[in-house]
């Protein structure tokens, strides 16, 4: 790709971001949301950075949209008229971004061929990786072992957040009636009229699942790991939630199995690096879980990156549950108050 190419999507990036600042149907800002993770997803295609890129695809363009699109039906899809300018909101944008620019002339240029990271660091991950963990996507090395204990991080606050949900936004169990009344209002909802969709999503859901599993497991060959494979697996649960309603999807999926699981997602994760303590070596140092330190790194990035996407598909699915779920109790308190 050239220069041209590069300049195209960047133009397309700054368009898109003025238009969403300035739009007032919450819905048009959305679904320009999930352009802008598309278009970000493709120029990272064309920074050769197809790893980043399929997280920006389906969290970006896809988990993010669907849930600010389950938000705005509890919220509605306009903007409500602020009553004064916020002058001061801009000005201390404008210093912040200014400050931050200021701070980037320090940095080497892009390219530089005598940066440290060109010098040090890329140099390493690159030739001895291999050597070294025994895998051929370098990503994935990175991620998953120089930098586990940063990545455990990463999904400690994945699973935080599903607990802020669950803590603001949990629904007490509905009664029989009440469950009735939330199939009807959620089955409208959900679009359960549009039998060709259902249909065909009964035909993709096993397919999208797959190739969940495939992404999970591939990670340590091609682009993927537990980051994507996760939210796959949950935009398939979603998907059928919305097609086929909230309560069959609830019949089909056990929320409190689905709390329970984004824990031992966490607990995976953190044990992986008990057990490299207990063996003698560091926190998530893989090669001390086995004889041969190769192996090791095998099963360690195997059972981590195991957590991660366990993790990361109970918490987008708790997330969306706990979103729509509270959209059908407010439906049914409302038909009762009538």
């Amino acid at each position: 790709m050239g220069i041209l190419e590069h300049i195209i999507i960047l133009t397309l990036l700054l368009l898109v971001a003025i238009a969403i600042t300035r739009l007032k149907d919450l819905l048009a800002v959305v679904m320009l949301m999930g352009v802008y993770g598309l278009l970000s997803a493709s120029f990272f295609v064309i920074m050769d950075a197809v790893d980043v890129a399929f997280t920006e695809a389906s969290v970006g363009a896809g988990i993010s949209t669907i849930l600010m699109l389950t938000a705005i039906s509890l919220t509605g899809r306009t903007v409500s008229p602020i009553g004064h300018k916020p002058v001061l909101a801009m000005i201390l944008v404008i210093i912040t971004g200014g400050l931050l620019v200021y701070a980037t002339l320090d940095m080497p240029y892009y390219g530089l061929v005598d940066a440290p990271a060109n010098l040090h660091v890329s140099p390493r991950y690159i030739h001895d990786s291999l050597h070294e963990i025994g895998i051929p996507n370098a990503v994935t090395s990175v991620l998953a072992s120089y930098r586990g204990f940063d990545t455990f991080g990463e999904v400690v606050v994945i699973f935080t957040a599903g607990i802020g949900v669950l803590a603001l936004l949990s629904v007490p169990s509905p009664t029989p009636q009440e469950d009735t009344n939330e199939i009807k209002s959620q089955n409208i909802a959900m679009h359960h009229q549009h039998l060709v969709l259902r249909v065909i999503s009964k035909l993709l859901i096993p397919f999208i699942l797959l190739f969940g599993l495939y992404v999970q497991f591939h990670g340590d060959f091609g682009p993927g790991g537990g980051f994507q494979a996760g939210v796959i697996f949950a935009a398939a649960i979603i998907l059928y939630a919305m097609l086929f309603g909230l309560n069959t999807a609830r019949k089909a999926v056990s929320l409190p199995l689905v709390r329970l699981v984004s824990a031992l997602g966490v607990l995976l994760y953190g044990s992986v690096g008990i057990v490299s303590l207990l063996n003698g070596g560091n926190f998530l140092d893989y090669n001390v879980l086995l004889p041969d330190p190769v192996a090791g790194q095998h099963i360690g990035i195997l059972l981590i990156e195991l957590g991660v996407g366990i993790t990361v598909a109970s918490v987008m699915i708790i997330i969306f549950f706990n979103f729509a779920g509270r959209n059908g109790h407010l439906l049914n308190n409302q038909s009762r108050r009538k």
